[in-house]
């Protein structure tokens, strides 16, 4: 079909409607202002010459930016000089954020910041081959603005919307731990201009941001001046980007125990993965590269914060300074170092790696952040964040241990006390300091000793030959072999190409034949873990005498628990507060019993390595007779004889004074203001199930079992935990509250058993015997009624039960018990 002719009246309105072409356009006006130049615009204002020219107008609360290469990218990244303070929500002092590669470009009259997808790149010489994967995936415009003026190639706009702009995600954080819906109130938001700093490599920007929110939340009620208003600092860094050509990155290697920088690369040969890693690191240069050992060309320097006070100060400076001598034994003098924080240098400023100092309005983690160049994996600065009520943790544990504050105790105790928790404070520095140069938690170390510092820590206790309770070797000295190791391997020298291929294997072997296990993050927090060498708090080779160890100890600190564990001067009711951790003083150890049941061990290598006869491949079961002795131990721990606590204690427990309340640190309560002995059972009880009644725990005694019939399986692991519950024999009259507290524990185990079912985790063939195992103890529950409160839980259990294999619709499952925190300690 033709189209129709357009007529006359159409015509007109498509003058009128669109703009005319620049041909047609009328010529400017004779008298039409000419152009600004970027001297007319920035005459008065102070001038900040560096990597990016800044102008500082502070008269009107104005950033502006002279841009001078276009499409030219450099990384961008936010931090927070001032912060919320509570560590739930996570915003705090001296945070940084996301390192993002970003460049300018220029459309008509505006200049955009754009965001580099730099997760697919094609690293090749061909410029079609990169132009087609930079069209295959989105790049993201963070910002554009007005060009104020120009001269020739050199632009200038006005950087403020930027930054007053939540480019660090607080309003998302506020809102994902449910604080609430807040943004940013522009009319209580400023640029700070004045802060504004330009260096050769690096600007910095600054901006005061207020978020208005609801403030009902329990967090930000905790720690905000006016919860409906929270002013926090964001710092904008600027950042040039090293050059490529002066870097020669290290392929990543899963046995180096550092961190990975990754891309997906789609210019490799077809034969390689597109999948890149590249090992994480600061850059580091001998001056003589021939040299066995040698100093370098720039040291790797880290700051500590001013704020940090004394005895802090020096135990910081001191652990962080530990890592020196393994870089000396890895063929580099002088070429790491901690100093104090020059008096008025800038700790955000980007070229400073900083350990800072952090208050929260509770005790939290610490952690350490590389950031990194995307492209290659270079550390370009190491910011440390150390939570200080950590050390005061510590110091609570001591003190609770050793009831140092009797009339005949006497001085030496409290000062062991803290000793212990600065030496804790040495290990800590050097471990968040370690992540920032790259290093990855080995929660295996543990296995050596003081293997590394990389791994986390339990105080090492024991009785000593008097039977008291001993702390004076707590915490290790300097790093460990492993440390030594993970430095050679990530900062070595080896010269390149195939020469350093050939001796970074040959380190993996010395590595692997002298003993040093390694196992992270992914494989070792869940409650179902499977390493049982990968611990968190742990300590000592084996496992099951650690956990008898711990048990010698808790069991006297018990029996000696009194006032005495208390300074004079703090109120009564904190007591309860110090027996937190003597109670659940094996609830680390606990976990790593549970490890061994359905527990395989594996490596992290390379197919070459396996190859090679370096590493194995494949998961190794743990023996039938080690996780025998493990489900006996850990069934032990849901007893009443394990559970209940002493006269002693039960005694002097108060509730808090006048002026003073309960929180976190203490275990809940149903009983009003009182000390709960039901609700501290439960918390134990509910702590050791939740391990070994884990669905990936059954799932794989389920396997192992029907690979080898030698290995527990389910029935007999559910069979051992109803024995030691429900099925038991009756209390002993010399346990206090003995048949109440056994029956909390026989409530926690059936409820975690239904959760178990409900969870929908179980294969179908394991969930039916578990049922089955569930169905019985109904069954037994109902043909041996027992006698008075017994008689009670054991009728209502039978019925609780049947209901909800029945139609578990109809059944409301009660939540695990919980306990007050643990980590970090």
């Amino acid at each position: 079909m033709r189209a129709a002719a357009a007529t006359p009246l159409l015509l007109a309105l498509l003058a009128t409607a669109l703009p005319l072409s620049p041909a047609a356009s009328a010529a400017p006006a004779a008298d039409a202002t000419p152009a600004k130049s970027i001297a007319d615009v920035t005459r008065n204002l102070q001038s900040q010459p560096g990597f990016i020219d800044v102008w500082r107008d502070t008269g009107k609360g104005r950033v502006l930016l002279s841009v001078a290469t276009l499409e030219q990218p450099f990384l961008l990244v936010s931090s927070l000089p001032y912060a919320l303070g509570s560590n739930d929500v996570g915003l705090d002092r001296a945070q940084p954020g996301e390192m993002r590669m970003v460049h300018f470009e220029k459309h008509g009259a505006r200049l955009f910041l754009v965001q580099e997808n730099t997760n697919y790149v094609a690293n090749s010489a061909d410029r079609d081959e990169r132009a087609a994967v930079r069209e295959s995936f989105s790049n993201s415009v963070l910002w554009s603005g007005d060009i104020l003026a120009s001269d020739k190639d050199r632009h200038l706009v006005d950087f403020s919307g930027f930054l007053l702009a939540d480019r660090h995600g607080i309003a998302a954080r506020l809102a994902g731990t449910k604080q609430g819906a807040y943004a940013i109130d522009p009319a209580r938001s400023a640029v700070l201009a004045a802060e504004a700093k330009a260096f050769p490599d690096n600007v910095e920007l600054e901006a005061l941001l207020t978020f208005a929110g609801p403030g009902q939340a329990e967090f930000v009620k905790q720690v905000g001046a006016d919860p409906a208003s929270l002013s926090m600092r964001q710092r904008i860094s600027m950042v040039r980007l090293p050059a490529a050509d002066a870097w020669r990155p290290r392929a990543y290697h899963p046995y180096s125990g550092g961190f990975d920088a990754s891309y997906f690369d789609f210019a490799t040969p077809l034969s390689s993965s597109i999948d890149v890693h590249w090992q994480v690191r600061h850059k580091l240069e001998k001056t003589d590269p021939s040299a066995a050992v040698s100093t370098v060309k720039k040291p790797i320097v880290y700051y500590v914060d001013r704020g940090a006070p004394e005895p802090v100060r020096s135990a910081l400076i001191e652990g962080a300074s530990w890592w020196a001598k393994a870089f000396e034994k890895a063929g580099f003098k002088d070429a790491y170092r901690v100093e104090l924080l020059p008096e008025g240098v800038d700790a955000l400023d980007i070229r400073y790696n900083v350990i800072t100092w952090v208050h929260r309005a509770t005790r939290g983690w610490s952690y350490g952040n590389a950031l990194t160049d995307p492209r290659t994996g270079q550390i370009l600065r190491g910011a440390v964040t150390l939570g200080s009520q950590r050390v005061r943790q510590d110091i609570l544990i001591a003190e609770a241990l050793l009831a140092p504050y009797g009339k005949s105790s006497g001085s030496d105790k409290q000062k062991l006390a803290e000793q212990m928790a600065l030496a804790r404070l040495r290990q800590l520095a050097a471990h968040e300091v370690g992540h920032t140069l790259g290093f990855a938690h080995n929660f295996a170390a543990s296995r050596m000793g003081n293997g590394s510092v990389m791994d986390y820590p339990h105080p090492i206790l024991k009785l000593n030959a008097q039977g008291e309770v001993d702390i004076s070797n707590a915490y290790g000295v300097g790093v460990g072999p492993w440390d030594d190791y993970i430095v050679k391997y990530i900062y070595g020298d080896f010269g390149g190409g195939a020469q350093e291929q050939a001796a970074l294997a040959r380190l993996r072997a010395e590595a692997g034949a002298a003993g040093m296990l390694y196992s992270s993050d992914q494989d070792d927090r869940t409650p179902g873990a499977s390493h049982p060498d990968g611990l968190l708090w742990d300590f000592g080779p084996d496992t099951l005498k650690t956990w008898d160890q711990l048990g010698a100890v808790r069991q006297r600190a018990l029996q000696t628990f009194s006032p005495d564990v208390l300074p004079d001067a703090r109120q009564i009711g904190e007591l309860e507060a110090r027996l937190v951790p003597v109670y659940l003083l094996q609830r680390y150890q606990g976990e790593a019993v549970a490890r061994l049941i359905g527990g395989g061990d594996f490596d992290y290598t390379s197919a070459g390595d396996v190859k090679a006869g370096i590493a194995r491949a494949g998961v190794k079961a743990t023996p039938p007779e080690v996780q025998r002795q493990a489900l006996n131990r850990l069934t032990d721990s849901l007893r009443a004889e394990y559970l209940a606590l002493p006269a002693n204690v039960l005694d002097i427990l108060t509730p808090p004074a006048a002026g003073h309340e309960r929180n976190r640190e203490y275990f809940a309560t149903r009983m009003d203001s009182v000390f709960d002995a039901f609700s501290i059972a439960e918390a134990a009880a509910g702590h050791a199930a939740s391990f070994l009644l884990d669905a990936g725990r059954i799932n794989r005694v389920a396997w192992q079992h029907a690979r080898d019939s030698k290995q527990p399986g389910v029935q007999e692991v559910l069979a051992q935990t109803l024995q030691k519950t429900w099925k038991r024999d009756a209390v002993p009259s010399s346990v206090i509250g003995g048949e109440a507290v056994q029956l909390a524990s026989n409530w926690v185990v059936a409820d975690s058993l239904l959760r178990l079912l409900d969870g929908g985790q179980l294969h179908p063939q394991v969930a039916a015997e578990v049922r089955q195992s569930v169905r019985e103890l109904a069954q037994w529950l109902q043909k041996n009624p027992g006698k008075g409160v017994t008689a009670d839980s054991r009728r209502q259990a039978a019925e609780h039960i049947s209901a909800y294999l029945s139609d578990p619709r109809t059944v409301k499952l009660r939540p695990a018990p919980t306990a007050p925190p643990g980590a970090p300690i």
